[in-house]
């Protein structure tokens, strides 16, 4: 005897969080991430043009208004702008070889203190590049760039500065070194609070992604289940017909007649059924055009079954006649459909019992038949128990199948029919 215990999943957030196929996927601009977040992704990145003009003005007439506050420095002239133009031009390629631009960069600011020109928004490139460098990944390139730039500075503000212009140029404060170094350690605070950003950016869109095709997987599985239980039960029927039609043709035409409208009206049944499945391929968000099986029409899948020649006994206890909720009376009737398709495939016996007891929070369901089995397969296929046991599983209920001690086979399934504990299992 086997027994299965299972929950079921949830379907993601509509709106603008979810992309066609269900997927949440954050604002429409930003599917991967902000755009500054996108360092080291998989394929080429078109250069960052933009921001990096826009860092050159800036960087180009902030220093014009630097010098101005800083008489005693060098004049800002035509090596100066130069040096500013290959600092800021460096930043293009800040995303493909961030690690060369970040000392690059840091080199370019320490030349153009050593040359005496003002301080300013020289600083500026060398915090982008670091920036640029952490979140790519390579925190020691950052914490070496920046430590050479501070290395470099103290060197030239408290002892190089006597050999390098301007000529009257004194030594720094060393209250202005911590200043630098407490800058230093902020542009790497921030520049690490952008990477872990970025890292669960990306981890969170992962997730999305696994979520999505694991939907797509158990959709794909409904659907074939659905598909094997519907063409399974009525193939076996019009198999069955389609022997005796073949069998009482000569003999018995009018019993042959029958077997032919038995076999009409189970393919019939079949197709409608399977456009029912494939509808769900259409548009997300159309009605089904037919209502889905449920109980309510045992009834007829005990006909079809007696067609078959098979004698079906149905009994039905409690219940004070409330439907069952949609998913459970499915349930119920694909695992009730199986269980007789697999009496009349794999059982000598032409007699079968059905069970249905209505319990507070629970409906069991009990197919009997005496055997004994006429195939190698006694009971059923293994797709067929497989797929009870998943529409059992999917609803936290229980399932059981197996040979009785006295002779043939039993199908026990118990399925919750309201949230809260789990029903009791019936005694076997």
């Amino acid at each position: 005897m086997g027994r299965v215990d299972a929950s079921g999943g949830h379907q993601g957030r509509p709106g603008w969080w979810a992309d066609p196929s269900g997927r949440p996927a954050g604002p429409p601009r930003w599917r991967q991430g902000p755009p500054w977040w996108r360092l080291g992704g998989a394929g080429p990145r078109r250069l960052p043009w933009a921001t990096t003009v826009l860092l050159t003005v800036f960087v180009q007439v902030g220093t014009t208004f630097a010098a101005h506050g800083q008489p005693e420095r060098a004049t800002v002239d035509g090596y100066a702008r130069a040096l500013l133009l290959a600092g800021t031009a460096a930043l293009l390629l800040r995303h493909r070889h961030p690690v060369a631009v970040a000392y690059f960069t840091s080199g370019t600011v320490l030349v153009h203190l050593g040359a005496g020109y003002p301080y300013g928004p020289v600083f500026v490139t060398v915090a982008v590049a670091c920036f640029a460098v952490v979140v790519a990944g390579h925190r020691g390139a950052a914490w070496g760039a920046l430590g050479t730039l501070w290395a470099g500075h103290v060197l030239i503000a408290h002892w190089l500065f006597r050999y390098l212009p301007p000529a009257d140029d004194g030594a720094e404060s060393w209250g202005q070194e911590i200043a630098v170094a407490v800058w230093v350690v902020a542009i790497v605070a921030v520049s690490e609070l952008a990477r872990t950003r970025r890292e669960q950016w990306i981890k969170q869109r992962e997730e999305r992604e696994l979520a999505a095709r694991r939907r797509a997987d158990e959709e794909r599985l409904r659907m074939a289940r659905e598909l094997h239980d519907v063409l399974a039960h009525s193939i076996s029927v019009i198999n069955v017909q389609a022997g005796v039609g073949l069998a009482l043709l000569d003999s018995d035409p009018e019993q042959a007649r029958t077997a032919l409208t038995t076999i009409k009206a189970a393919s019939k049944e079949a197709l409608g059924e399977v456009r029912q499945v494939l509808d769900t391929l259409r548009a997300p968000g159309a009605a089904p055009r037919a209502p889905a099986p449920g109980l309510d029409r045992l009834p007829e899948l005990v006909e079809q079954a007696r067609s078959t020649g098979l004698t079906v006994t149905v009994t039905t206890e409690g219940g004070s006649g409330e439907a069952l909720p949609p998913g459970a009376d499915l349930a119920a009737f694909r695992i009730v459909q199986e269980a007789l398709t697999n009496v009349v495939r794999h059982s000598g016996s032409r007699a079968a019992r059905v069970l249905v007891r209505h319990a507070p929070g629970a409906v069991t369901l009990r197919v009997d038949d005496d055997g004994p089995a006429t195939g190698a397969q006694a009971g059923g296929s293994g797709n067929g128990l497989a797929g009870m046991r998943e529409r059992a599983a999917a609803l936290k209920g229980t399932i059981e199948a197996g040979p009785r001690p006295d002779g043939g086979f039993r199908v026990t399934a118990v399925l919750p029919t309201r949230t809260g504990p789990t029903a009791p299992q019936e005694d076997q």
